[in-house]
């Protein structure tokens, strides 16, 4: 039975399955590792070019054009499968939790109602090692970039935002915490959207050359719970064994919001699996 839509989003440089996949594993963990966990969810992974800086043409798009697509996207999935008022997770990794942010925003003030009901819908949030505090990150990520093997052209418009006093990421930061202190606020309204539970996982490990990514205190958000994992900030998000320590901390926090929903909702639907949609 599935009650729940829990969605992946990818960081810089990244991709809807590569991210999520451990270097020897077949498949990516949401796929191969989760289901057996958390049984009452359909999985989706969300790809967008995430390159900075890359051999050939990357894309030009800035992080709002990337949000919209999220949008849409999900909102275009959930009219197809009749799931539009069905409640959503996020779990984001890196530029993916800013990412994940604006388009919440973006959503809450589109005219179509189905494009509103993922801001509305939206129950619980996993941020894994998210800046969210927007220290200068932009020569961090060329780095990481050029770590990655990738040079040349790049996508300043991405860049730009991980500026710090970039007014984008201002402009997010500034939205985001509207939202949740106006979601979180105590009503007897029946009206008033459920708050969003936050969950923010940090890198304990620089990795090498580069150094730590996303600081402890960039990662965190404040009144959120803040957990650590032992690894750098491109392995925060690769598994390929149940017993991992981190891949245990990150499914027990997915599987806890999961079991809240599933307390207050108990809509009958097919289970499904990991699909993607970039």
């Amino acid at each position: 039975m599935t009650i729940v839509i829990l969605i992946f989003v990818h960081g810089l440089t990244g991709d809807y399955e590569q991210t999520w996949k451990a270097e020897n594993a077949a498949d990516p963990w949401p796929k191969s590792l989760l289901p057996s966990i958390i049984t009452n969810a359909r999985l989706l992974t969300f790809g967008y070019d995430a390159n900075v800086i890359g051999k050939g043409q990357v894309s030009e798009n800035g992080l709002r054009e990337h949000a919209m697509a999220l949008v849409n996207d999900l909102a275009r999935v959930r009219n197809k499968t009749k799931t539009n008022e069905r409640p959503i997770i996020f779990a984001c990794h890196s530029l993916g939790g800013l990412l994940c942010k604006d388009a919440l925003g973006y959503a809450r003030d589109c005219l179509e109602e189905r494009h509103r009901q993922i801001n509305c819908c939206t129950r619980g949030i996993v941020f894994i090692g998210t800046p969210h505090h927007g220290s200068d990150l932009a020569p961090v990520a060329r780095k990481l970039a050029r770590y990655l093997g990738r040079f040349k052209q790049t996508n300043s418009a991405i860049l730009d935002v991980l500026e710090k006093g970039s007014d984008t990421l201002s402009r997010i930061q500034r939205d985001f915490a509207n939202m949740l202190r106006s979601r979180n606020e105590v009503s007897k309204d029946p009206s008033h959207l459920s708050p969003i539970e936050i969950v923010c996982f940090f890198e304990e490990l620089p990795l090498d050359i580069v150094g730590t990514v996303v600081s402890k205190d960039s990662a965190i958000m404040p009144s959120s719970n803040a957990i650590g994992l032992h690894c750098n900030h491109i392995d925060m998000t690769k598994f390929d064994d149940k017993e991992d320590e981190n891949f245990d901390r990150i499914a027990a926090e997915l599987q806890e919001m999961c079991n809240k929903i599933a307390g207050d909702k108990t809509d009958k639907t097919d289970r499904t699996s990991l699909a993607s949609h970039s």
